[in-house]
């Protein structure tokens, strides 16, 4: 059996047009007959798709219509597991191979629907129209028994003459280039932003890195997984004395580091570090700031009694009303007339 396939990779190889490569891969190209799938170098030499992603659009193209292509019937198929299926369909999405929907049915059901286009660049071209061919008139078929008439045939014209122009039809303008494509979703292999770094005190006192030591030695009893090193719980006590610092209960502290675990947990380190970072709670406030804002203060202008009349009237000051203060000016403006 060996011997066979050598000689028939000998044969095929001799068949290969030009001079063999001296290193590198050699193609023996046959021709399908049946059974094959026409894949285009943008997808199969994409720069920015991994390799699971790329045989999986491969496999979801060569699918008859119809076919599920979900997580689970992909799965099915394909020997990758659900999480590299459901990272390799985001790729796709990502780079506009593959589009998924709501569809909502006649009996108000809705449904997910996928669709996958092959060359997701072509629709972003305007598709201009092709020219309709003018139709060719069908020969006329004369029998023999019916005289042809012969008419004269018109004189060529001359050089003087001026020939019929017939108008060119306008040519179709030149197609905008396609805009670049940019993908909503950055890919897998993009550069990851840097991880905020881990909560400090503001003074790091030896009562609360004892503390914070002890509690992070203390989660062992609570979670196995949390069995930490030394170097580990030298790490991440300042973080938890930053807890500390913000008046959070040990108890508290230790809820929320080891509540809701995922599973299985395989970096109890990485989880520490995020939980100890995102959920950081924020100072308490002091007394003043949680004191009610004071309402503005309202002057009440007190009661005088005239020394004249007796009347009350508001004022600051006591002394006369205002009808016995200008009975007053009066009576001093006719004694300085009869004066």
């Amino acid at each position: 059996m060996d011997t066979q396939q050598n000689t028939a990779l000998t044969h095929a190889l001799a068949e290969v047009p030009g001079p063999l490569p001296t290193s590198g891969v050699i193609h023996i190209t046959l021709p399908h007959t049946d059974r094959f799938t026409v894949v285009g170098n943008h997808l199969a030499q994409h720069p920015d798709l991994s390799c699971t992603a790329v045989g999986l659009a491969v496999r979801i193209q060569s699918l008859p219509q119809g076919t599920e292509v979900s997580i689970k019937a992909l799965t099915a198929r394909c020997q990758e597991g659900e999480r590299r299926i459901a990272a390799a369909l985001r790729e796709l999405e990502a780079h506009g191979y593959l589009q998924r929907f709501r569809h909502r049915l006649p009996g108000q059901k809705v449904i997910t629907r996928t669709v996958f286009c092959n060359q997701p660049a072509a629709l972003l071209r305007p598709r201009s129209q092709a020219p309709v061919a003018a139709p060719v008139p069908a020969p006329v078929t004369v029998p023999a028994s019916v005289p042809v008439p012969v008419t004269a045939q018109p004189p060529a014209q001359t050089q003087a003459q001026p020939q019929a122009h017939t108008p060119e039809p306008d040519s179709q303008p030149e197609p905008a280039p396609a805009p670049p494509f940019v993908p909503l979703v950055p890919p897998p292999t993009a550069p990851k932003p840097p991880r905020p770094p881990l909560p400090q005190p503001g003074t790091l006192t030896p009562e609360l890195d004892r503390a914070a030591t002890a509690l992070l030695s203390d989660l062992r009893r609570h979670a196995a997984e949390f069995t930490l090193s030394e170097g580990d719980i030298h790490h991440l006590a300042p973080a938890v004395a930053t807890w500390l610092e913000r008046d959070a209960h040990p108890d508290t502290i230790r809820r929320t580091l080891t509540d809701d675990l995922p599973q299985p947990l395989r970096h109890p380190v990485k989880l520490l570090k995020h939980r100890l970072t995102a959920l950081l709670p924020p100072p308490l406030p002091g007394a003043c700031d949680l004191a009610a804002p004071a309402r503005p203060r309202v002057v009440v202008t007190p009661f005088q009694t005239c020394d004249d009349c007796d009347r009350a009237f508001r004022s600051p000051d006591p002394g006369h009303c205002r009808d016995c203060r200008e009975t007053r000016e009066h009576r001093g403006e006719d004694a300085r007339v009869a004066a």
